[in-house]
């Protein structure tokens, strides 16, 4: 701090915290030893990657879209050490942002900035579920189901709650959220427990272990689908060994579509 001569923390009597240039000190620190992690192992071995490859998806895309992955990298390159986070996907590309991370899965925005690479992997539609035999929460109108009378269980904030919020403003319909929830996992169980109609990507609902006790409801509201994939930072994707993840999820791709 002495020789910054700016303050790395905020303190008071109950947490220290870091403050923003201390943030962005951590972030210089992150990229410096990244950068010596290679150097030392491009100088002991022109063949071999090292350092530490970090992670960040859901539940749902570790045990949907990485196993495979990660067991191949593993294989081809065992002296990188794998850091892999899991959270809700809201938080993916904050957390890719902030420089914390060197690669997510998660769903694309729609509006996708030049300084970010995505490469995709999968696309899953966005469906409304409800509580198996919960047919008294859905309100009816003209066969559809009506989502200014239904209650609904909803992300916090993502993707999928964007896109629905559009949706509903296009419609000119004021909803009635009972519940709202961090994660798309948590929005099933808040459905079985008869809070609401929720929606959830398909990847999600097929991972669930409520999967069997909600329903699909088809008569409801068609969203644009989710394209889920990788994404790195134009930055990051220079490294060899997030280069080396990239390519390899590139290879398997190309394998699975033919």
């Amino acid at each position: 701090e002495e020789e910054l001569e700016r303050h790395l923390f905020l303190r008071d009597r109950r947490q220290v915290s870091l403050s923003p240039a201390g943030e962005e000190l951590r972030r210089y620190a992150r990229q410096a030893l990244q950068q010596w992690q290679q150097l030392r192992a491009k100088l002991h071995d022109e063949g071999a990657l090292a350092g530490t490859l970090s992670i960040y998806a859901s539940i749902t895309a570790v045990y949907s879209l990485l196993p495979d992955l990660l067991e191949a990298y593993r294989a081809a390159y065992p002296e990188v050490q794998l850091a892999l986070r899991t959270g809700a996907a809201e938080q993916a590309m904050l957390q890719l942002q902030s420089g914390e991370i060197d690669l997510v899965v998660a769903a694309f925005p729609d509006r996708q900035s030049s300084s970010l690479a995505f490469l995709p992997i999968t696309t899953t539609p966005l469906l409304f579920i409800a509580p198996r035999g919960g047919e008294s929460l859905v309100a009816w109108r003209d066969g559809r189901i009506d989502l200014a009378r239904t209650p609904l269980v909803l992300p916090q904030d993502g993707l999928s709650r964007r896109r629905l919020d559009q949706w509903l403003r296009r419609e000119r319909i004021v909803p009635t959220v009972t519940t709202e929830v961090s994660g798309n996992e948590a929005i099933i169980p808040m459905v079985r427990l008869g809070c609401g109609v929720g929606i959830v990507p398909e990847l999600v609902l097929e991972r669930s272990p409520f999967r069997d006790e909600v329903e699909v409801l088809h008569e409801a509201p068609s969203l644009d689908p989710y394209e889920v994939g990788l994404c790195t930072s134009q930055r990051s994707l220079q490294l060899p060994h997030v280069l080396a993840f990239w390519c390899l999820a590139e290879k398997q791709r190309e394998g699975g579509t033919r």
